[in-house]
């Protein structure tokens, strides 16, 4: 799989008016959007409608979005509000247990490994240098003893799990990693963590 622009760039230069960045961000995250659908038992012309309602949702949203890492997790919540909206507005009654909540591999395993890198690459981008060269001591393979981090960090080894603790916890402050947790802890990401 090839690597994909970061998302802050793409949604600024679509706000601009750049066409090509548009069909990019419609292109990478169509799948998710189709994907969601499915959950709900939405296919078809039904499916196309709450796409295009969500794609004209974002259109409105590009000069306001504070957080563009958490695109994913607004599209997935935004696309579940407007299935909600459309199974209601239609008088269409599903059981809850007929709704596909399972994941299918070969689509939505990979959006969301995509979407978890994406993350992960976005937290290491706004970590301290300190803090990544602890997190790549600890997690090397095979993993450097405690004595050899000590040494090469300068630091005791009792902080050493401290430290590693703080780390960590600063990177689950980032808004991707942030959106990612939030939004599997809670369900769906607000839309409003995306407006200014």
């Amino acid at each position: 799989m090839h690597e994909e622009s970061p998302v802050r760039p793409l949604l600024e230069r679509a706000a601009r008016g750049n066409e090509s960045a548009w069909r990019e961000i419609v292109d990478r995250f169509s799948p998710l959007v189709a994907a969601v659908c499915r959950g709900y038992g939405i296919t078809g012309p039904d499916a196309e409608d709450v796409a295009g309602s969500v794609w004209l949702r974002l259109v409105s949203k590009l000069d306001s979005i504070r957080e563009p890492e958490a695109l994913p997790g607004w599209l997935r919540s935004t696309v579940r509000n407007e299935c909600r909206t459309l199974l209601r507005h239609t008088s269409r009654q599903i059981p809850t247990d007929l709704i596909d909540t399972t994941i299918d591999p070969d689509v939505d395993n990979e959006l969301i490994d995509a979407e978890r890198h994406a993350a992960v690459r976005a937290a290491v981008r706004r970590m301290p240098a300190r803090d990544l060269e602890l997190l790549s001591l600890l997690f090397a393979d095979p993993p450097r003893p405690y004595k050899e981090i000590s040494s090469t960090l300068g630091i005791p080894i009792g902080a050493i799990g401290p430290t590693r603790a703080r780390c960590l916890a600063r990177a689950r402050t980032t808004p991707a990693i942030a959106a990612l947790l939030a939004d599997r802890r809670h369900g769906p990401t607000r839309p409003e963590r995306l407006s200014a």
